[in-house]
């Protein structure tokens, strides 16, 4: 069915779903689950005493890529919308599906989710705060966090970019998306590109501000990791700039090269992710001042972690692609439900942790109880809150 739309003379097909692209959206929110299910059995993340170092590796593996990922992901599709829509009609859309659960994620959601973290360290007797003195203490004094919904005003506000370009010069983003569809035949060169871009995005931020670093304006909930914003930004406009051409004929087809070379890209991944982990094993054993490691290590772990990044964003929709008329039943079972995983997932997490503090549990039991729970209570959730039909257009 085509429509016209109002900005542009262009008459454009009405959205139609990508599977492959949807399960990879999916698979990456299964890893936000599975990340923070574990981060808290971890040497890293220093919060239970019960810790395995092979989570710290899960940990490192998914924080080198998945949220990177996802903004290219999320570019993807924003051409198709903008010419649909229009930049005003967008903009208003991506407001309703990702402001709105943003606000429901800073005033609601994180403020319960971090209750059981301020019981853990306030003892029953040792303060009169009630849920309700926690939660305005957190939004008047602070600290205010917002927890994984910080990717939601992240991608609103680079949404909003795009919008802007389209509205001032609406070609721009069909021109960025030229050279992007020439290499549809020629991934490897294609691969090569996306490396040395993510290097030059990434590693002097990495340089300046190093990862521990996040960007928090006011003390307001809009955290950004200061050394990965150019990195995010980057690949959401790279992901826009492929999304420009048709994705089903273009670098992404399912039947491209790319998709059929996923092994090769997981390959380097997998390549790059042993660099990170040689480096990482350097710093803890041969590097003198700990907390200040030299340039030449900085230089090469921002490499290396760049590269990894790269590399897994183009593996993972190339896997889905190459995949995508095999049956993968939890996955297009979840696809529904993807998105509202991502926003409620965090509250779970943090009550089950909270509740499998005290028990002698081996860390990976505790982590099964915390993911499976959180998983089963988190979808079990969304599909009813999708019966809701304003619920359900939202998320």
């Amino acid at each position: 069915m085509l429509r016209r739309t109002d900005e542009t003379d262009q008459a454009v097909a009405a959205p139609v779903r990508i599977t492959a692209l949807d399960r990879a959206r999916t698979f990456i929110t299964l890893l936000v689950l599975l990340h923070h299910s574990v981060v808290n059995y971890t040497h890293f993340g220093s919060g239970d005493r019960m810790r395995w170092l092979g989570f710290d590796l899960v940990v490192l593996f998914n924080d080198s890529f998945f949220m990177a990922c996802m903004f290219f992901i999320s570019g993807l599709f924003v051409h198709d919308s903008l010419a649909r829509r229009g930049s005003a009609n967008f903009l208003g859309h991506r407001a309703f599906r990702l402001g709105v659960p943003f606000l429901i994620s800073i005033f609601v959601l994180m403020p319960t989710a971090y209750y059981p973290t301020f019981l853990r360290y306030h003892l029953p007797g040792t303060t009169d705060f009630n849920f309700f003195h926690f939660w305005w203490h957190t939004l008047t004094i602070g600290p205010w966090p917002s927890g994984p919904a910080w990717f939601l005003w992240v991608l609103l506000a680079l949404d909003g970019f795009a919008a802007a370009i389209w509205f001032m010069a609406p070609r721009a983003i069909a021109t960025l998306g030229r050279p992007i569809h020439a290499l549809r035949y020629r991934p490897a060169v294609a691969f090569v590109a996306f490396l040395i871009f993510s290097i030059v995005i990434y590693l002097p931020m990495h340089l300046m501000f190093g990862d521990a670093s996040w960007l928090e304006p006011g003390g307001y909930p809009l955290p950004i990791q200061t050394s990965r914003m150019l990195l995010y930004g980057g690949y959401f406009l790279l992901g826009v700039g492929v999304g420009a051409a048709n994705l089903r004929e273009g670098l992404l087809a399912q039947n491209s090269e790319l998709a059929s070379r996923w092994k090769v890209w997981l390959g380097f991944a997998l390549l790059f992710y042993g660099a990170i982990l040689l480096l990482v094993y350097a710093h803890h054993n041969w590097v003198a001042d700990f907390n200040s490691p030299p340039l030449s290590w900085r230089t090469a772990y921002g490499a290396a972690f760049a590269m990894f990044s790269a590399a897994m964003t183009f593996a993972v929709p190339g896997f889905y692609l190459r995949f995508a008329k095999s049956s993968l039943r939890l996955l297009d079972a979840l696809r529904p439900s993807a998105y509202g995983l991502y926003l409620v997932h965090y509250v779970f997490i943090i009550w089950l942790q909270y509740a499998v503090y005290d028990p002698p549990l081996p860390a990976f039991a505790k982590f099964a109880i915390v993911f499976a729970g959180t998983l089963s209570l988190s979808w079990a959730l969304i599909v009813l809150l999708r019966r809701i039909p304003f619920v359900a257009r939202m998320i």
